[in-house]
């Protein structure tokens, strides 16, 4: 945590407060849904390379990922850079699909994730946005059926918990 104060964070205004407050709020949510220690890292740090939803960026993708990894170790930076880079419209479609293809925001490459990969993108995404449909009743009234539509495409990526907190979440 100390890196992301370090990089203002907290002086990053975001639904529920600061985007240092959301992140915290997506490990713990990652957490509760019994997440590995390095997805539960990625959730903290989901948006230091900004995303495709949230262009601020905390480090330079480009320079920051080896600064990043020294942090929070090679697997961690590597989910954190899958979300940042994730081209939501070429790639959610698709991601529950065993052969389903990821575009990269960044370099324009297109690929297809191994299926932990794929499980901890959804993950995090249903982490980040449950948060900010919790805490921005705006958001929620706006996206919550398009969400709720896009959680139930990846529902076989889901885990159980979060599948849960996802229907009871943006259910109307």
């Amino acid at each position: 945590m100390a890196l992301l104060l370090r990089l203002g964070a907290a002086d990053i205004e975001h639904p529920g407060g600061t985007l240092a407050a959301h992140l915290q709020r997506v490990r713990h949510r990652l957490a509760d849904w019994g997440a590995r220690p390095a997805l539960r890292l990625a959730g903290l740090c989901h948006a230091c390379y900004g995303t495709d939803g949230f262009p601020t960026a905390l480090l330079p993708v480009d320079t920051g990922r080896a600064e990043l990894a020294e942090v929070i170790g090679a697997e961690a930076e590597g989910i954190v850079y899958l979300y940042g880079a994730c081209d939501r419209k070429a790639t959610y479609p698709r991601l529950a699909e065993a052969d389903g293809d990821y575009r990269d925001r960044f370099t324009g490459r297109v690929h297809t994730p191994d299926p932990r990969l794929r499980r901890d993108l959804a993950e995090l995404t249903a982490a980040n946005e449950l948060d900010l449909a919790h805490h921005d009743f705006a958001f929620r009234e706006r996206w919550g059926p398009e969400l709720l539509a896009l959680f139930t495409r990846f529902r076989p990526l889901l885990s159980q918990p979060a599948w849960r907190d996802c229907r009871l979440g943006l259910t109307p």
